[in-house]
């Protein structure tokens, strides 16, 4: 797969345009679920953080503009991806690693490597469980090869003691999150993500760490949108979540 051309490219911004992403008209586009899964770590200066299935470096990106100072690098099986996300790391003036490799093949150098945090936003459905994409993109970016437990195994490998394990996902998939993270991470909340008030929760935000033994946690949903309804142009986040999205805020993680 040969990478992109200038002309199959547009440029989006995020964080109130502090971050600008170069990504492809047909393909794989981020949308606001990267943006959440970065604002949901707490990171901190001079801490290491990896991320698997980086795509165009958008997580890892939205992160490195909030927490300046940290050691960032990704893992992406898709070569024109992978050049996408050094091209958007120069681009926005960050260093950011980018390995070109499969979690089930990773690189020496990279195994030989721990991190403070690993983050992942795998794709979201099961192989055959939706219309296939016909961008090859989008098809490896959506649907599974890799199961959930073995990105779950990949990132346990990689992070130092203690570490922790942020992951975004579909909340139909949770129990396989769940299962994936067996006897490799304990400390095991959930942070379900509710589009509106008496609504469903449509994904969930996974923390887990390395060694952690506390009681597995199921908060109460967070609310992104204002009304029951969508009733005007524009957007309608709640405030909590507009700072999130606009102004690179961290996300409200509950106590």
């Amino acid at each position: 797969m040969t990478g992109f051309r200038e002309d199959e490219l547009t440029r989006n911004g995020f964080l109130g345009g502090r971050v600008q992403l170069w990504q492809p008209v047909r393909g794989y586009r981020a949308g606001v679920d990267p943006v959440l899964l970065a604002a949901a770590v707490p990171a901190r200066a001079g801490e290491a953080v990896l991320e698997l299935g980086c795509g165009a470096g958008q997580a890892l990106l939205c992160l490195g503009a909030r927490v300046p100072g940290l050691t960032l690098a990704g893992v992406e099986l898709q070569a024109p991806y992978a050049d996408l996300a050094r091209r958007n790391a120069q681009a926005n003036g960050q260093d950011i690693e980018v390995f070109e490799a499969d979690l089930s093949a990773l690189p020496e150098a990279l195994k030989q490597r721990q991190f403070g945090h690993v983050i992942a936003n795998p794709p979201y459905y099961k192989a055959g469980a939706h219309s296939q994409a016909r961008d090859d993109g989008r098809k490896v970016a959506l649907g599974e090869g890799t199961p959930l437990a073995d990105w779950i195994a990949a990132a346990a490998r990689r992070l130092a003691p203690k570490g922790y394990l942020h992951m975004i996902q579909r909340a139909d998939r949770l129990p396989d999150m769940l299962a994936g993270c067996g006897s490799v991470l304990g400390s095991v909340e959930v942070l379900p993500l509710a589009p509106r008030e008496a609504r469903a929760a449509e994904l969930v935000i996974l923390r887990a760490r390395k060694g952690g033994r506390a009681d597995f946690r199921l908060h109460a949903p967070l609310i992104l949108h204002e009304g029951a309804r969508h009733e005007r142009d524009g957007d309608s986040y709640r405030p909590g979540i507009r700072a999130v999205l606009r102004d690179a805020a961290p996300l409200p993680w509950p106590l």
